[in-house]
């Protein structure tokens, strides 16, 4: 689904990812994790094709991204920002409705069948009873959701989340790694999440990408990943597993 060839990315000066290669097969819930300014979200707006990175490519699909036209490429991959734009007042229904425009010609009204997806995506996120509010009228949480909702009413088969839970109670984290662990099986959908809190990367995402001084450091397993050793070297950090849940010593 997704190939990483050689992948290079610097903000003037400053390199951010550094000969990434990486492949991630299709249907995976993959959490990609490592500290601050390791390049977790560079890699994710470089697969989106909202960079363009310096060195490699990305592959989706046997096509490079920078190959697909626009519409094209919407209709493959959805990308949920960790901070939502709110420059305009649109409603929260208004909002999740634009995630069917890949599927829209020039000057097509929606269809019935476009509403219902956008009802469905809704009540799937716990926002249906928002679709009239507007950002100003939405707590940060309650907006991440329905971001998340305009996703999934894009109806991709790879799915991009900038640390989706960030502005989130802990109710809600629950509920949405719950829901994209369900998407993700009943549907088959390809997940790339960055991931702050490890734990909720332990118990919902079988597959884990660390990134340390902006290099792929492991690709496998989040049980493996996730080990005294590699979080100590990674994180800078010393952690036990105690039933199930790692503990961070500091």
């Amino acid at each position: 689904m997704i190939d990483i060839r050689h992948l290079g990315y610097s903000y003037g000066h400053k390199k951010i990812l550094e000969d990434i290669n990486l492949k991630v097969p299709s249907g995976s819930l993959c959490a990609i994790m490592g500290p601050n300014g390791c390049g977790k979200t560079t890699l994710l707006r470089c697969i989106a094709n909202l960079l363009k990175p310096e060195r490699g490519e990305v592959w989706v699909d046997g096509k490079n991204v920078q190959d697909y036209p626009t519409r094209l490429l919407a209709q493959k991959i959805a990308f949920v920002q960790q901070h939502p734009q709110t420059d305009f007042e649109f409603s929260a229904f208004e909002t999740v409705l634009m995630g069917r425009n890949p599927y829209q010609r020039h000057l097509q009204n929606e269809s019935q069948e476009d509403w219902d997806i956008v009802e469905r995506c809704m009540k799937q996120t716990n926002t249906w009873h928002l679709r009239m509010a507007l950002p100003s009228q939405m707590s940060g949480g309650e907006l991440q959701r329905v971001m998340i909702a305009r996703a999934l009413a894009q109806e991709t088969p790879l799915l991009l989340l900038d640390e989706p839970t960030s502005n989130l109670d802990i109710a809600h984290q629950f509920d949405i790694m719950r829901l994209l662990r369900k998407i993700n099986e009943d549907e088959g959908k390809t997940i790339l999440i960055v991931v702050h809190d490890l734990n909720l990367a332990l118990h919902y995402c079988p597959h884990s990408v660390l990134l340390h001084e902006h290099k792929l450091f492991f690709d496998g397993t989040t049980e493996d990943a996730l080990t005294p050793e590699r979080i100590k070297r990674v994180f800078g950090v010393e952690a036990e597993v105690a039933n199930g849940y790692l503990l961070v010593n500091g």
